[in-house]
């Protein structure tokens, strides 16, 4: 690739973003930037607050973007009988695929195989997929049961020793990071101020109260203040911490469960994923996702510092050992490893073991009257944007209420379009014999939707743009330009892990991070 000649916007982005951010008072300030804090940032501004959001990292930069990627309605809920919450997840999951970001949120069918002395019957797992079918009204048809060989062309990996029946269901899958700077979009596009790489050093007090925050800018180290009437911790893993900002004497209100992920390289095409049962409760998922398979995940409890969390040998161990009961060997080799990844799940505190706590969202206020948010789901993330949007209405000692509309019910995230149509435009739109590769137009139009039409632009501009990345995968480099201009990405993982699929199929060289870099610094 020659250097780029596309210079960077992004130091000027940033000042003008800080300069926004010290400019009077803002109705909220969300610190934290993952599917929680942007979630309510985008929500809130839509209502007509002034609202800043700030992440000491990268937007997505911890658990949101290390989940299992997917937009489901939870089959294992009905284990618990809990058909009321498979219902509304359903409904959150058609309408996120539908209306809100069909071309991010793809459909998938799942299989569940059932072997000869498995913790599940044919006829109840039959029974099981039939409930979860009806609970979305049938709209990704009807949950049914295949033979084996059917279920093989679809998953080739499949473990057919023992395997007695198949049953199928459907559900939806996503690409976190792509999910979250998408909506970090959308947030700035209502009206939000929104960055990055911020981090809080100390909170502001006004007679007892909170008020702002301190910060740093981690890229430059410069030092500046936030104003807020109110200010919400959306920190995730960190939420204590913040609680103890507030109050020093503040008791830890929530409890971290730790969940890894493996990708693989697979020698041949998945068209459906695995759900496979360990045990009563617990299972394994084997996903097609970005030319990949995706193994995961771990539930245990995680006691340590948030900021160290990651995949260890113990749970590379259990990932394929789980894995195995469903999936043959030879698709499980070490080798084939790409990435690997962890993040921690935010639960209620209380006793018992971490994968028997509830999955729901915790609202709590200190002393100083900062609200705390943690927990929640991507499948309903907005949901909770709105149920945090609720909770500042009651907030009597900041009369937000008076100054909030009621947002629209469904606004589509920034790109929305049929992944299918952008991509033919992309091919067609190039001059003859400079048609763009299928493979790319299709990755760029299911990544960006019409936002890959400005990427395709910058490679107008600049030809050697369009280059891969790494000739083993779809990512050009007019995605880095694109991420660094448009997307708030800083660092070489920023754009590389984050911002593309770069990282999780294993092809971040030393070379490809140094020209990374050389772009992201302009």
């Amino acid at each position: 690739m020659t250097a780029s000649t596309h210079r960077s916007d992004a130091p000027a982005h940033r000042e003008l973003a800080r300069g926004e951010l010290t400019r009077g008072t803002f109705d909220l300030l969300v610190i934290g930037g993952g599917i929680l804090g942007t979630s309510v940032a985008w929500t809130a501004t839509q209502a007509g607050l002034r609202v800043a959001m700030v992440d000491a990292g990268d937007f997505a930069g911890a658990t949101s973007s290390a989940s299992s990627k997917l937009v489901h309605g939870g089959l294992r809920y009905l284990q618990t009988g809990n058909v009321r919450l498979v219902a509304e997840n359903h409904k959150e999951r058609r309408s996120l695929a539908s209306d809100v970001a069909p071309h991010l949120v793809n459909h998938r069918p799942f299989l569940v195989p059932i072997y000869s002395g498995g913790p599940h019957g044919a006829a109840k797992m039959g029974a099981g997929v039939f409930l979860y079918s009806a609970l979305s009204a049938f709209g990704d048809g009807m949950g049914r049961l295949l033979s084996p060989l059917q279920a093989k062309r679809l998953a080739p990996g499949l473990r057919t020793e023992g395997l007695k029946s198949v049953a199928a269901y459907s559900d939806h899958q996503m690409n976190d990071s792509r999910m979250a700077v998408m909506t970090v979009r959308a947030a700035a596009d209502a009206g939000a101020v929104v960055l990055n790489h911020a981090e809080v050093l100390g909170l502001r007090t006004t007679r007892g109260r909170v008020t702002g925050a301190d910060l740093r800018d981690r890229v430059d180290g410069g030092e500046f203040g936030i104003d807020a009437r109110l200010v919400l911790n959306a920190t995730g893993p960190w939420v204590d911490h913040l609680r103890r900002m507030e109050n020093p004497e503040a008791a830890p209100s929530v409890r971290l469960s730790k969940g890894a992920h493996l990708v693989l390289r697979t020698p041949d095409p998945w068209r459906a994923a695995l759900t496979i049962p360990v045990d009563k409760y617990r299972v394994s998922f084997a996903i097609p996702w970005e030319g990949h398979l995706l193994l995961g995940t771990t539930d245990e409890a995680y006691e340590g510092d948030p900021a160290d969390v990651g995949v260890v040998p113990a749970d590379v161990d259990q990932i394929l050992g789980e894995a195995a009961l469903g999936i043959d060997a030879p698709y499980l080799d070490r080798d084939r490893m790409t990435y690997s990844f962890a993040g921690l799940r935010v639960l209620p505190g209380g006793p018992g073991d971490t994968s028997s706590a509830k999955r729901e969202t915790v609202v709590s206020q200190g002393r100083g009257g900062m609200l705390s948010v943690a927990g929640g789901k991507w499948t309903t993330y907005r949901h909770i944007g709105r149920a945090v949007l609720e909770e500042l209405r009651k907030v009597s000692a900041v009369p937000l209420a008076e100054d909030m509309a009621d947002p629209l019910r469904t606004v589509p995230l920034p790109g929305l379009a049929s992944p299918d149509a952008v991509a033919q435009r992309l091919i067609i739109d190039r001059e003859p014999g400079a048609r763009l590769d299928p493979l790319i137009a299709r990755h760029l139009a299911s990544h960006y939707g019409s936002l890959a039409m400005d990427i395709a632009s910058l490679v107008r501009a600049e030809p050697g743009l369009g280059e891969r990345i790494h000739p083993d995968g779809p990512d050009i480099w007019a995605q880095v330009v694109f991420a660094r201009d448009r997307e708030w990405a800083v660092t070489v993982d920023d754009a590389l892990r984050r911002r593309t699929t770069v990282t999780v199929r294993g092809l971040d060289t030393a070379e490809v991070r140094e020209r990374t870099r050389s772009l992201l610094e302009g």
